[in-house]
């Protein structure tokens, strides 16, 4: 279902049950919010962003922005690391341009293209993004969605508890951000999640909870890019060179 906008941005949200039985652990990722759809296609989504090149302005690819009618900070990206930053880079790989290929051990996830080249977005990556790797698909694309926590968590902590059924609220303090990659194996929902996040400091590091985390800067480029259905690659093990 598309994000229908009024005037003033606004949207209109529908909610989607998850499957019940996955890892309880990946259900930290669990979300739910509106889904979009893409051609069925192995490449770039139509009207992608343009990719960035030597003189890309980083200043307004991170700036603060409104996003439907949520405000989305800026990124301080001058206080992390470059590697960290959107960059297109040489990758080698088997896998055909336009996969999406998450490392986890180095806090990278590639977006291939073709010539050996990859889009490259940083991370941060929770338990959860550890707890599951091989093959899927992106089947479901979602707009600020909901986040539910895990049992676990509203165990150490009972105040989540009021969050469990309709889930966290829509908007720049949920922790899965402005957008969300639902990763799918044919017909079961992995809850593997690639995300926002609402604490741009976890970018490159290991942290609590959650998948794949991104900036939501960044995850709002990548999720214009790639349309439902890519091939998403977790990969299981540390490459030999990053």
């Amino acid at each position: 279902m598309e994000p229908t906008r009024s005037a003033k941005g606004s949207f209109l949200l529908s909610r989607r049950a998850l499957i019940v039985g996955a890892p309880l652990l990946l259900a930290a990722c669990q979300s739910s919010g509106v889904g979009t759809t893409g051609a069925a296609l192995t490449g770039a989504a139509p009207n992608t962003p343009p990719l960035p090149g030597e003189d890309f302005d980083y200043a307004s690819a991170y700036a603060a922005l409104t996003d439907y009618d949520f405000k989305v900070p800026a990124i301080p990206y001058k206080n992390f690391d470059r590697k960290y930053w959107r960059q297109v880079v040489d990758y080698d790989s088997r896998h055909g341009a336009g996969t999406i290929i998450v490392d986890p051990y180095s806090k990278f996830l590639y977006w291939t293209l073709p010539g050996g080249k990859a889009l490259r977005y940083g991370i941060g990556v929770g338990k959860a993004g550890f707890a599951w790797s091989g093959d899927a698909k992106v089947r479901v694309k979602r707009v600020w969605p909901l986040w539910r926590p895990p049992r676990e968590m509203i165990a150490r902590n009972p105040g989540l508890e009021k969050y469990w059924k309709d889930g966290y609220p829509r908007g720049p303090q949920n922790p899965l951000g402005a957008r969300a990659l639902d990763l799918w194996q044919g017909s079961v929902d992995t809850l593997y999640r690639i995300h926002g996040t609402k604490e741009p400091n976890s970018i490159g590091r290991s942290v609590s909870s959650g998948c794949i985390r991104m900036w939501n800067q960044d995850i709002l480029d990548l999720f214009e890019r790639v349309p439902t259905h890519t091939k998403v690659v977790v990969l299981s093990k540390a490459p030999k060179t990053s």
